[in-house]
């Protein structure tokens, strides 16, 4: 099941804020041992995200969606993903009963807008001011407010997705090559990724005082060793001298190596 992020917001794509999400998420998911597969930054056009919803929407994606549900004219979610989903948007009792609770009669006309969900959501709790997020499927939509999102994401992962938590995360083997321009060491890369296809391999040129190629595979870990085995054999083979960087196992452990050929 692969994991993706929505971040919605003007301001992030202004430059009047900095997004801090996609590095949270980063370091949440490591800690399950998964990892984002894709990342999605929109503004507040709410028919780009509404094309962008639906899109999404039709996969079987995890994903979580940063922002614009609240109530002000700039927050579209709530509206666009009612539309991507072909659903109405429908006052939630519960998720009204939790807004009317936190603000009395100050939750009309306007707050209680938050509690127009597409048809057919389920709430999220809120621990920080108990105005929900909402899951539609597989989708599940917080705040753009970090310290509202961020453990409002922690409950999604530990209430439906506790079956996600792998023990370990990919396996990470990478090397550096200074002796060949990358164009050379196309063919060995190819050679790879024929006999190890499920394996991620990423070519990293670095360019400065000491230039370089840093290769790198990643994957489970038995085939992630197989597939480095079969890289440095082939480097060794053609003469392609090597630096060992790093192997991050399983455990998420960092192993040097300081050998080289």
């Amino acid at each position: 099941m692969r994991i993706g992020l929505i971040i919605i917001g003007d301001e992030l794509l202004n430059g009047r804020r900095q997004d801090r999400h996609l590095a949270h998420m980063i370091e949440a998911l490591a800690a399950w041992g998964r990892e984002p597969a894709w990342c999605l930054m929109v503004g507040d056009d709410p028919d780009y995200l509404t094309e962008q919803l639906r899109r999404t929407l039709a996969t079987p994606d995890l994903t979580f969606c940063f922002g614009g549900i609240g109530a002000t004219p700039d927050d579209h979610t709530r509206p666009c993903v009612a539309r991507a989903a072909g659903v109405p948007l429908q006052r939630h009792p519960e998720a009204a009963a939790l807004i009317e609770s936190r603000f009395g009669a100050a939750a009309h006309p306007y707050r209680i807008r938050m509690a127009d969900l597409p048809e057919g959501a389920r709430l999220i709790p809120n621990p920080v001011n108990q105005i929900p997020g909402f899951s539609l499927g597989d989708h599940h939509f917080v705040p753009g407010f970090p310290q509202m999102a961020w453990p409002m994401v922690d409950w999604v992962l530990e209430t439906h997705y506790p079956h996600l938590r792998r023990a370990a995360g990919p396996a990470l083997y990478a090397l550096t090559i200074s002796s060949k321009p990358e164009s050379e060491l196309i063919p060995l890369m190819e050679t790879v990724l024929a006999e190890y296809p499920e394996i991620k391999l990423s070519s990293l040129p670095h360019i400065g005082d000491r230039p370089h190629i840093e290769l790198a595979l990643r994957g489970e870990l038995e085939r992630t060793q197989a597939a480095w085995e079969r890289l440095t054999g082939l480097l060794t083979a053609s003469g392609i001298g090597f630096e060992p960087r790093l192997a991050r196992q399983a455990e998420n452990r960092e192993v040097r190596d300081g050998s080289g050929t």
